[in-house]
């Protein structure tokens, strides 16, 4: 009750200034009111005497009844339908004038969480009754009724567009959190980068005023940053402290917004999902409701152990059809991102979204029929359910994002002929979508060129046309592009061989056009980038170097690891080089405890590809407390990740144990290495067997070539051969550990994975020769990437001279015969 009358004690205060007045009957009455029956027989019975004051009381104490009880329990379409409410909400409408602004816009919060229609003529009138009012609102005010505007999708709307301008020019005033991070919030969508700036600044100044028990703070903060698609490290480190210390106040509904939050910005965080970890399993037990377990499944299914997730899905399993149309859909998800094999989950969450298909929307529709498509789920006739209700779909939206998304999905579904209003559908909002969404079409017309087997007799198809369009859509972008930021962020996730033959070129042309916005805040997205898409770029290179290097004390520490990647990957030194690396190691060394433990590994290893070996780094990840930590962190990361790590790891070891003894770091893979080597396909490509037959030939037979030579450290070399002191081919006592099958497969003998290596005579010398496929060099040149020459230096140091034979060499018109190729192969050992 006392919280009750404190929640309208502002309503009180208007209704008591000015000293003593006449007793309020019907107000005491309200005051007085347990549950929403009893406001409603005291509006019943007090019709004629309702105020202005006693509809705002009655209405906000109705919302609040419901806002204290569990999502689940909610009686909103009850009391929606109750005669009373119509009455408040008919007088709602009449009195609308004699409103305050506090009382206008409050009563309009309160309306729309009782779920009001946004068409509902009381909703419009007090929509537009503040619009009149809105310079003079002040910023608690201002707030809440943008709040209000979100409720009804108006986030881009002119009055939205006002609020940001009084946003902006009344920023320096907002002193409470709360206000501001709702602003943020409803804001996101026409926020300039300079009032963004602005904003994460403020709220930034505000946080540290802010009560740390307060997580709902930096959680709108952390939502502010994923609506905008902006990573500012800072702000997020600052709110990630707060979230690690309110860890046993968060239930399972907090930290799976948290956990989300973090996966779309793609920022990871070792000791909160470790926390979260804990704190989840800890809560199963309690977590017995469909909306809790739901909340449960989502957030800890992805980073349990394989014994939890199995207890996770016989819950579901029991719950399953209890859950409503958004929670089979979340299951859903998560047992797809998973990769859950348990069909009777997956039937019985199937059963329950085919039950509700009518009231997903379009974006919903998609993301079930994703899921269930990665799942591999067996259910023809609900697929074709599901693309029926997609086409629909399509055949009505106006918006790129959702065609764009439509189709991508619909291209995932079989079908023999694609419908002509899908495409005519796609060629009608083409020339509105971004390249991120010209890309995905791409995909989708690829796939379905694929499969219409009458494009093959029909060259002047439904689908060249859109090609054409796609790649004129696409060009013209490029070339209207004036904003390096806007462009870098339509860039992050484009790839493909529509991209690579169609645009990449003209990309190039535009970033170099660009090149004087390459600026500290943007050097690590584009270094990224190029690193992405395998792209050697001196100019565009040299610039960001030079960017870094003056600027490396505003970059943010844990930047230096994408900064530096396209510079050791594709093995390029600017003329800067050694100031940016030392630049950057210096940078990052105060802050090693502060790196997620897998992004320190990526950094180690891509640091050791440009020969570089940090000491105080590379001591750090070899230490018994180090390994501890981040074996710790790969039970919570995604497999691929994980297994990327993991490999990384083994590759840090192996290159510091070659190329620096003096630090003394153990080598512990050799099991790990072993297990991988069995695990592998051990394919041979048809040019290595051409090359494996011609270097027999040319030393003289093949028991004086070996092939698939495992050395010491776990590299495989193509082929080996040892040459006397005269250059003379030796040949091998022990036959090869490997045959060669008509297809091409390997065999191993895996019992000869020790690594054991017969003695060479005094000036004999081991010859390495590898076959250099198009992955070890950059795309749009020859030039050689870090990798191969990382191989190549630790070859050398385990004793082989190496001989490289780069694919373009090998395919090229001049090597076209058999003595031509033989010849070649001479001068390169024979040399």
């Amino acid at each position: 009750m006392m919280f009750r009358l404190r929640s309208v004690n502002s309503c009180l205060r208007r209704l008591l200034h000015g000293g003593a007045v006449t007793r309020d009957q019907v107000l005491e009455q309200l005051q007085v009111c347990s549950a929403e029956n009893h406001v409603f027989d005291v509006v019943g019975k007090n019709k004629a005497k309702l105020t202005v004051d006693h509809v705002n009381y009655a209405v906000r104490l109705l919302w609040q009844f419901q806002k204290e009880r569990p999502e689940m329990l909610r009686t909103v379409d009850l009391i929606k339908s109750h005669q009373q409410f119509l009455t408040l909400r008919v007088l709602a409408e009449n009195k609308i004038d004699l409103m305050d602004d506090f009382m206008l816009i409050d009563i309009l919060y309160a309306f729309l969480r009782l779920n009001m229609e946004p068409h509902d003529s009381l909703i419009q009138q007090l929509v537009s009754e503040a619009w009149l009012r809105i310079d003079r609102f002040p910023m608690a005010s201002l707030s809440k009724f943008a709040v209000c505007l979100n409720d009804q999708h108006l986030q881009h709307s002119p009055l939205m567009g006002r609020i940001t301008s009084i946003v902006n020019e009344r920023l320096p005033t907002i002193d409470d959190a709360r206000i501001l991070t709702a602003l943020m919030i409803s804001v996101s969508s026409l926020v300039s980068p300079q009032l963004r700036d602005a904003l994460i600044s403020r709220a930034d100044h505000l946080l540290h005023t802010t009560d740390p028990s307060n997580y709902n703070i930096p959680r709108r903060m952390v939502q502010f940053l994923r609506n905008i698609k902006y990573i500012h490290r800072p702000l997020l480190e600052r709110c990630n402290e707060i979230f690690l210390r309110n860890i046993p106040r968060l239930d399972a509904e907090n930290l799976s917004i948290i956990l989300g939050l973090y996966q779309s910005l793609q920022f990871n965080n070792c000791d909160f999902r470790l926390a979260a970890k804990q704190k989840l399993t800890e809560l199963i037990d309690s977590s017995i409701d469909p909306f809790s377990f739901t909340k449960l499944f989502v957030a800890l299914a992805p980073m349990a152990t394989p014994e939890i997730r199995e207890r996770l899905e016989n819950t579901a399993l029991l719950l399953a059809d209890e859950l409503n149309a958004q929670q089979a859909l979340a299951v859903a998800e998560a047992l797809e991102e998973i990769q859950s094999r348990n069909h009777s989950l997956m039937n019985k969450i199937a059963s329950v979204i085919q039950r509700n298909l009518h009231l997903y929307k379009s974006v919903e529709v998609a993301r079930i029929t994703q899921a269930l498509f990665l799942l591999q789920y067996q259910n023809p006739e609900l697929f074709a359910t599901l693309r029926n209700i997609l086409i629909k779909f399509l055949e009505h939206s106006v918006f790129p994002y959702e065609v764009t998304m439509l189709t991508r999905v619909l291209s995932m579904l079989p079908c023999p002929r694609l419908e002509e209003a899908v495409v005519s559908r796609v060629d009608a909002v083409v020339e509105q979508c971004n390249l991120s969404e010209l890309n995905t079409i791409s995909f989708a017309v690829a796939k379905w060129v694929r499969n219409d087997q009458s494009y093959r007799h029909n060259t002047h198809s439904k689908y060249v046309r859109l090609l054409q369009t796609l790649n004129r859509c696409g060009h013209e972008r490029l070339q209207t592009a004036d904003r390096l930021d806007l462009l870098l962020d339509e860039l992050k996730y484009v790839s493909g061989e529509w991209f690579e033959e169609m645009l990449l070129d003209e990309t190039m042309i535009t970033l170099q056009r660009m090149i004087d916005q390459i600026n500290w805040t943007n050097v690590s997205e584009l270094a990224f980038f190029l690193t992405r898409i395998n792209h050697l770029s001196p100019p565009l290179m040299d610039r960001i170097a030079s960017v870094t290097v003056e600027h490396i004390h505003k970059i943010h520490y844990s930047a230096t690891y994408a900064t530096l990647l396209p510079f050791s990957v594709l093995n390029y030194d600017p003329p800067q080089v050694d100031d940016l690396y030392d630049a950057c190691i210096k940078r990052f060394t105060p802050h090693l405890s502060s790196f997620d433990p897998h992004l320190l590994v990526l950094l180690a290893y891509s640091l050791a590809v440009a020969d570089h070996f940090p000491e105080e780094l590379i001591r750090a990840i070899f230490s018994i407390d180090f390994l501890g930590k981040l074996d710790s962190q790969l039970e919570t990361l995604p497999n691929a990740l994980n297994m990327r790590t993991r490999l990384r790891l083994m590759e840090l070891n192996r290159a510091v144990c070659l190329e620096c003894p003096e630090y003394q770091v153990p080598w512990f893979h050799e099991r790990y290495c072993q297990q991988l080597h069995r695990k592998g396909n051990g394919s041979v490509s048809p040019v290595q067997q051409q090359i494996h037959k011609m270097l027999g030939e040319v030393l003289g037979g093949l028991n004086c070539v070996q092939m698939a030579v495992v050395t010491p450290y776990f590299y495989t070399i193509d082929f080996e051969c040892k040459l006397d002191k005269h250059l003379k081919p030796l040949s091998y006592i022990e036959p090869s550990t490997l045959q060669i099958s008509d297809r091409g497969k390997v065999h191993w003998d895996t019992s000869s994975l020790e690594n054991i290596r017969d003695e060479l005579p005094t000036g004999a010398q081991r010859v390495a020769v590898d076959f250099l496929d198009s992955k070890y060099f950059c795309k749009n040149t020859h030039h050689m990437k870090g990798e191969a020459l990382m191989r190549k230096r630790h070859l050398e140091i385990l004793g082989y001279r190496v001989v490289q034979i780069p694919h373009f060499e090998w395919n090229s018109m001049e090597l076209s015969t058999q003595d031509a190729w033989k010849e070649y192969l001479k001068k390169k050992i024979f040399r």
